[in-house]
């Protein structure tokens, strides 16, 4: 595994990490808009994280041919 791929999972361990830490702080708090917010970033870091790959995909030809 080269050095970015290796740094790159550890920044998404990272991020997941302080989003469960937040979601699990806002839940004991009871603290409501926290428990939301920990939430939207949770969902707004799958979706990114999901749309990623399609960055880096080869653009199909099929739809330039008309």
């Amino acid at each position: 595994m080269n050095l970015r791929k290796f740094f790159s999972h550890l920044l998404i361990i990272g991020v997941f990490t302080a989003l469960s830490y937040f979601l699990s702080h806002g839940i004991a708090k009871g603290n409501m808009m926290e428990m939301i917010l920990a939430i939207i970033s949770l969902a707004a870091t799958i979706v990114f994280l999901w749309l990623l790959p399609k960055l880096y995909q080869q653009p199909d030809n099929e739809s330039e041919r008309g």
